[in-house]
């Protein structure tokens, strides 16, 4: 059974920081890039950042700076360092992987940034 399990969601103030975590099962094989993907009230689910099975990463700019994604493959666990967090910031956050022929999401983990 393929299963993406996000943690580490909550509320936070601003300027503070959290850190994500998504362990992906080992069902799934052969993943090209793990990813992270935010969606604010009201809003479309958007980008926040991609690492791929070479280690590139990329940002959406808004997270420049203050995120960083990483992985460990020992653990099949992917991270999102979120520091210096804004009220924008709040959303519900999904992990994403991507394999040749297919993509998985996780069920989201609520992250809420108060001012």
């Amino acid at each position: 059974q393929v299963q993406l399990v996000e943690s580490g969601g909550g509320l936070v103030q601003a300027g503070g920081s959290l850190r994500l975590s998504c362990v992906v099962s080992r069902s799934i094989s052969s993943i090209n890039v793990w990813g992270w993907f935010r969606q604010p009230p009201g809003k479309q689910r958007e980008l926040v950042a991609t690492v791929s099975r070479a280690g590139s990463t990329n940002y959406a700019d808004s997270v420049k700076g203050r995120f960083t994604i990483s992985r460990d493959s020992a653990k099949n666990t992917v991270y999102l360092q979120m520091n210096s967090l804004k009220p924008e910031d709040t959303a519900v956050y999904y992990c994403r992987v991507f394999t040749n022929t297919a993509n998985y999401w996780g069920q989201g983990t609520q992250v809420t940034v108060s001012s």
